[in-house]
């Protein structure tokens, strides 16, 4: 046997050793590796199956005044609560709510509208007002002629009705 590996063309260049493997191993290995994810997949579905009859058998019993209620109550089917239970409900979905009220919020802050339309209020959108009061500024009283506040003289304190002053 010779240490010099067999080239595939006559230059000795680009080529691969033919003989460290061969082409049965590699089909040995790969037929080998498709059996071994077969029997894994039946053993984890196995598995699964077992802790499914397990956690079935383990489920608490429901409240005897619940008539309609579905056998496997980990998953509940969409229309269930809406249809069986009886008024007042909790919040069913609240981020959709509290999506609505920001968005009725929005359009209340960034539209026009009237207030009272008999007395002629209105509302403007924040931005808006915003700029308004940049460019007009803030209303104020008036200040009158004089900035000290007028003293008045101290008079005596009154008596207070039961006391011996």
């Amino acid at each position: 046997m010779s240490d010099q590996p067999n080239h595939a063309n006559q230059q000795g260049n680009g080529g691969y050793e033919r003989t460290d493997i061969g082409v049965g191993g590699v089909l040995y290995f790969l037929l080998g590796l498709l059996v071994a994810g077969i029997v894994v997949y039946f053993v984890v579905n196995g598995v699964y199956a077992f802790l499914q009859s397990r956690s079935e058998a383990e489920q608490t019993p429901l409240n005897p005044l619940v008539t309609n209620a579905p056998a496997d109550t980990r998953h509940i089917e969409r229309d269930y609560p809406r249809s069986t239970f009886p008024d007042p409900k909790l919040e069913e979905d609240e981020r959709g709510q509290l999506n609505g009220i920001r968005l009725k919020e929005e359009q209340t802050l960034s539209t026009y509208d009237y207030v009272d339309k008999n007395a002629g209020t209105i509302r403007i959108p924040i931005d808006r007002a915003m700029d308004l009061i940049a460019q007009r500024g803030l209303p104020t009283r008036a200040q009158t002629a004089s900035t000290e506040a007028p003293t008045q003289p101290k008079s005596e304190p009154e008596k207070k009705k039961g006391s011996k002053k």
